[in-house]
């Protein structure tokens, strides 16, 4: 008799946990869809190209810092390159290729060994956008970013033109 006493009690207590989880499962959220736990990206880019210093280097930071910026506020994905190896135009000419066929919105490149490299591939893909961070001046279908304090938000400028396809300036 005892040993069917708790074979009821064991039963019954099965059933009230199996209650207990099913109404915590049922009852759900009705709020919606819950909450993304990753960013959500459109279907933009921007990528910078740097020297092997990459996002920490001093040229490159306020303008990394810039796209961080631009991307917040367009949902674009920013991404970046470093450039290692011997450092010539040669050697960084593969590297700019990579980010044209990932197919950026645009390509901004830093550094004097990048930025030479990006004005190289520039001439012979029109169709892309590039921007370089130096001196000069905006021609055909790359921007100039001067290099002064305010890079940062030229940088983030240039990239929201890009991924909202508005004319260069």
């Amino acid at each position: 008799m005892r040993r069917k006493s708790w074979l009821a009690a064991g039963a019954g207590t099965v059933v009230l946990v199996g209650g207990v989880i099913a109404a915590v499962v049922l009852s759900g959220d009705d709020d919606g869809d819950p909450a993304p736990r990753a960013r959500q990206y459109s279907a933009h880019s921007a990528c910078l190209l740097t020297d092997a210093q990459g996002v920490t280097g001093r040229e490159a930071a306020p303008v990394w810092a810039g796209m961080e910026d631009a991307s917040l506020a367009t949902k674009a994905k920013v991404m970046n390159l470093p450039v290692f190896g011997p450092d010539n135009v040669a050697n960084a000419v593969p590297y700019v290729n990579t980010l044209v066929q990932r197919r950026c919105d645009v390509v901004i490149a830093v550094g004097g060994t990048p930025v030479a490299a990006t004005r190289d591939v520039a001439g012979r893909t029109p169709k892309t956008r590039f921007a370089v961070v130096g001196d000069g001046r905006t021609e055909g279908n790359v921007t100039v970013i001067p290099r002064t304090e305010g890079t940062r938000a030229a940088a983030a400028r240039v990239v929201k033109e890009a991924v909202q396809g508005e004319p260069k300036g």
